[in-house]
């Protein structure tokens, strides 16, 4: 069978790593958002499916807008019979939708119709979900509206971060994807509508969703912090002769056997940055303060004491 592969984010390169190596399968072209400036230089940076596509010898498009007639043109003369979509980032027109003979297929990183949208991995760490998966459905042109083929569901683990639950969840979507793969290929392919009522949607991120509210109870700090890990990182503010310093948090210890007012530090000593919340406290362990590299706390407090009566959180 001949199949496209469209996708950018790095989560999709163990399916299309998994599609490339089936026998019975070619794959003739990679879809993937165009080449973007990235870090202090702006050198230009290729999407990881990208990458792999080129290291693989498949033609590999970009489209500026997918929309654009040119870029529908492209696709549909492909003539492929599956076309398999995992965090491209554009929404795909109806007539890319309806270019593949067999199926268009949506590999989403959440239990749909629970977190639609750009962000299902943070939304369910943030949130306290106990579980998060791998949904295989048909496109349509609703935003992840599409008929489910198929759920594979993996728990959330008590320490899970955005990032672990993210590679995790990229090796679950490859085998997704072998498991829906047959059932296309055979016509049997189940189709079950999405429960509208249970739905719900996951933004895209900012950086500013990475603020810390030290009003929060000490659970769901400690959630924002770890869903938000690699990126774009909790973060509050600490106070500096020269003004508030960004400090990014990467991980922290929820405590409710203490408690202080809000954002007020506690404590800071070898075991940590000890900050008020509401209702408990935070036990800050793994920082970053801007221009700095990221450090465990005990070791960013010898460089930079932290008074116990710091306000964070003030910018």
């Amino acid at each position: 069978m001949r199949a496209v592969f469209m996708g950018t984010g790095e989560i999709g390169v163990p399916a299309f790593r998994w599609l490339l190596g089936l026998p019975e399968c070619e794959v003739v072209a990679a879809v993937t958002q165009p080449d973007k400036p990235a870090g202090r230089k702006l050198e230009l940076r290729t999407s990881a499916i990208k990458q792999l596509a080129v290291e693989r010898g498949v033609p590999v498009l970009q489209p500026v807008k997918m929309r654009a007639p040119e870029a529908i043109a492209e696709v549909v003369a492909l003539r492929a019979d599956v076309i398999v979509v995992m965090a491209y980032g554009q929404i795909l027109p109806k007539a890319v939708l309806a270019a593949g003979r067999l199926a268009c297929l949506n590999l989403h990183a959440s239990l749909l119709p629970r977190w639609r949208g750009a962000a299902p991995i943070q939304a369910a760490i943030e949130a306290g979900d106990a579980a998060s998966g791998i949904t295989v459905m048909h496109m349509a042109e609703g935003l992840d509206t599409g008929d489910i083929l198929l759920l594979k569901a993996t728990p959330i683990a008590a320490n899970e971060t955005g990032g672990s639950l993210h590679d995790r969840l990229a090796e679950i979507a490859a085998a997704a994807l072998a498991e829906a793969w047959p059932l296309v290929a055979d016509g049997t392919a189940p189709r079950t509508p999405q429960d509208e009522t249970r739905a719900n949607y996951a933004a895209k991120l900012s950086r500013e969703n990475g603020r810390l509210d030290w009003r929060a109870t000490p659970a769901e700090i400690d959630r924002r912090i770890r869903a938000m890990n690699p990126w774009p990182a909790a973060h509050t503010f600490l106070p500096s002769p020269a003004g508030p310093r960004q400090l990014k948090v990467f991980a922290a210890s929820p405590l409710t056997d203490i408690a202080g007012p809000p954002g007020e530090v506690l404590r800071a000593d070898d075991s940590g940055l000890l900050v008020g919340a509401g209702g408990g406290a935070v036990l800050l362990r793994d920082v970053q303060l801007e221009g700095k590299r990221r450090m465990n706390a005990r070791d960013f407090l010898l460089g930079h004491p932290v008074a116990p009566g710091t306000l964070l959180g003030a910018q």
